[in-house]
């Protein structure tokens, strides 16, 4: 993943949204449906390459996880680009399914990298307590919690988690891959309508980690554990059975934050080095 495109190419930022119930997650898989795999189809044959291409993304959503603002990149050749930008985004319109749409097409500027540019990621996460059930119209993107949920003490136990901490209580591990993450802000509101709605925003996220997060919350917002419950799981560091990763539909990546053109490398460099907490050994 280079911070800047080969001679000869072009890197293109494409914007993007999808409805990640008919997905099984981003990234690309053998005899399955994403959103990798059908975007990069898209551009081959709208493109008319004859070489697949390969897209590197902010964010890999998981199965079923929905996106409004994802961000992701492309290399093309000089001449691709010349000849076919301006028609791109109305052509990929008129390829993709209407569960994926791309928003916006524009040439990155210098040292962009959807992935390792990016110095925050903003999810939501909808939830609705109404003994009736999820309005029929919202069901496929907000979570039916079938018991009263108390926003104040979601939000009490949420201020234990926010800061840089290591997550790897609410975080499924990956080999070789750091659980240190900076929590920017995590609130719940309650709409008009009634549904709830947590703010979940960080430099990064690990595997499950907003969805392990919610369940944390959900759990002492309906009163089976006090507010400093949450707290007491990151602390101890150890996943706890208690803590449920709440289902994917109720997750959208709303927005992802870049710094400006001319930070754009010092950043790349900084995302790449492997974290570590004050005090905390190198091993």
């Amino acid at each position: 993943m280079s911070d800047a495109p080969e001679p000869g190419f072009v890197r293109v930022r494409l914007d993007l949204s999808y409805d990640g119930r008919e997905f099984s997650g981003w990234a690309k898989q053998r005899g399955r449906r994403t959103v990798q795999g059908d975007l990069e189809d898209a551009l081959r044959v709208v493109l008319r390459l004859p070489d697949p291409v390969e897209l590197t993304v902010a964010g890999r959503t998981d199965a079923g996880v929905h996106a409004r603002g994802q961000v992701a990149h492309v290399d093309l050749p000089e001449e691709v680009w010349a000849e076919h930008g301006d028609q791109l985004l109305r052509r990929l319109a008129g390829r993709l399914s209407m569960d994926v749409r791309v928003h916006r097409v524009s040439r990155a500027p210098e040292h962009f990298n959807a992935r390792f540019s990016a110095i925050w990621r903003r999810y939501a996460y909808r939830v609705c307590d109404d003994p009736g059930g999820v309005d029929p119209l919202l069901r496929g993107h907000v979570l039916w919690h079938n018991w009263p949920l108390d926003v104040d003490a979601m939000n009490a136990a949420a201020v234990a988690l926010v800061g840089e901490h290591d997550f790897a209580a609410y975080c499924k591990k990956r080999e070789g891959a750091t659980t240190i993450r900076t929590l920017q802000r995590l609130h719940w509101v309650r709409r008009e309508d009634g549904v709830l709605e947590a703010t979940v925003k960080a430099d990064a996220f690990c595997h499950n980690m907003v969805r392990s997060l919610v369940g944390a919350m959900l759990f002492v917002g309906d009163g089976h554990r006090p507010p400093q419950w949450p707290g007491r799981v990151l602390a101890a560091g150890v996943r706890d059975s208690a803590v449920h990763v709440v289902r994917p539909h109720g997750l959208v990546l709303e927005e992802v934050g870049y710094p400006a053109d001319e930070d754009l490398a010092a950043r790349n460099l900084a995302s790449r080095n492997k974290r570590s907490l004050p005090g905390a050994g190198c091993c």
